[in-house]
């Protein structure tokens, strides 16, 4: 019997939980689980897939690789003790990890680790490499998937029956799988369900197999495909965030109760209370990622479905290269730095409007200044660094 109360181990030493080094040449696919403590659902998902896998002395078309997010954490049964492993992963933050400077953050030591890891596991492939990593969420929800918004992320994502959320990236710094998906490699989140719900754990096993599945490691005769195929076979769609809600002080803040991940909301409905003041809806939508948990730091997302024409024209425009247009257009330049960004005055940027450098597949806005930066998230493969 299983406890989601109880950690999942008991040694430092597990962070490597399984692995199959078959090619150097094949698809590697590398699946995290437990970048937060407190939700250890995708954890018992892998172990049953890895206790599957040795049972039937499975073989993989290519490589596999399990590892273990923040292991401090996930012995203590909290998200994190100092920092939030999954907002570690910038350029800058890597940059200091490899210059080894003093950190007294437990973080960085299991961000160190992991890093190594990961470099390892670069250093013995070629690629092409696949990134997963599995999580669960404070509110009831069906599974989903989020992905920054790259065509190859798109398209491996919608060949599962589950809704797909794009533009995380946007609201939230230093991702694990946004940093890799600056490399150009393919990296989908997993969000199997709520922390506690033991479902979660079914989803975690039913994703794990069936992207394996989709990769072209394993075939349906491996494991029991229909099973699991049935499991996670839930509405689908394409969604965008449209709104970040974070406050300053999180204890604070307390959402209102009994809001569902994809509930609908409308403007000015109730939705929290944060320093006593009742915070409510500023659109039209449905609510994501409502946060019932004390350590964190977004307080709720409003999402939208897209259009289907929508997705079809970016996809086109995107295969045709369109986006080239947008540099010789007046206000806006390339940056001299980094070719996937681009560099627009206010002024132009606020006459195309954000839906625009996202239809062409500019997703992150940074702004400095008088200037805004728009980073570009389809990326051909480079060197991991």
């Amino acid at each position: 019997m299983i406890s989601m109360t109880k950690a999942p181990i008991k040694t430092e030493t597990n962070r490597l939980l399984y692995h199959q080094n078959n090619s150097v040449t094949g698809i590697t696919l590398v699946c995290f689980c437990g970048i937060h403590g407190n939700e250890p659902a995708g954890f018992y998902g892998v172990q049953k897939v890895i206790n599957e896998l040795i049972d039937k002395q499975v073989v993989f078309n290519g490589n596999f690789y399990a590892l273990l997010g923040n292991v401090k954490a996930i012995n203590s049964c909290v998200r994190f003790h100092d920092l939030d492993l999954n907002r570690l992963w910038s350029k800058e933050d890597i940059d200091r990890l490899k210059g080894n400077s003093e950190q007294t953050a437990l973080e960085k030591d299991e961000q160190s680790a992991l890093y190594s890891e990961i470099k390892s596991i670069f250093d013995a492939h070629n690629g092409p490499f696949v990134f997963i990593d599995l999580h669960t969420t404070s509110s009831p929800t069906v599974p989903f998937i989020t992905i920054s918004d790259s065509l190859n992320n798109r398209s491996l994502a919608k060949k599962f029956n589950v809704p797909i959320v794009l533009g995380i990236e946007e609201f939230i710094d230093g991702p694990l799988l946004t940093y890799l998906n600056e490399f150009g490699h393919i990296s989908l989140g997993f969000e199997a369900g709520q922390h506690q719900d033991k479902k979660s754990i079914v989803h975690s096993e039913a994703f794990v197999w069936l992207i394996m599945k989709q990769l072209g490691l394993l075939k349906e005769s491996d494991f029991q495909f229909e099973k699991f195929h049935k499991i996670l076979n839930f509405d689908n769609g394409f969604f965008e965030i449209i709104y970040r809600y974070s406050p300053e002080n999180i204890e604070r803040f307390e959402m209102l109760p009994g809001f569902n991940n994809f509930d609908a909301i409308i403007i000015d409905q109730e939705i929290a209370q944060y320093k006593n003041t009742l915070v409510r809806s500023k659109y039209n939508g449905l609510i994501f990622m409502p946060m019932y948990q004390k350590k964190g730091e977004d307080g709720f997302f409003i999402v939208n479905k897209i259009s289907t024409i929508w997705l079809f024209l970016s996809s086109i425009l995107r295969g045709l290269k369109f986006h080239e247009l947008l540099r010789i257009l007046p206000g806006i330049k390339r940056h001299p730095e980094n070719e996937y960004s681009l560099i627009a005055n206010k002024q132009i940027a606020f006459l195309l409007t954000t839906k625009v450098f996202h239809l062409f597949g500019y997703r992150k806005k940074i702004k400095t200044g008088k200037k805004i930066h728009f980073i570009k998230r389809d990326r051909k493969v480079s060197t991991f660094i």
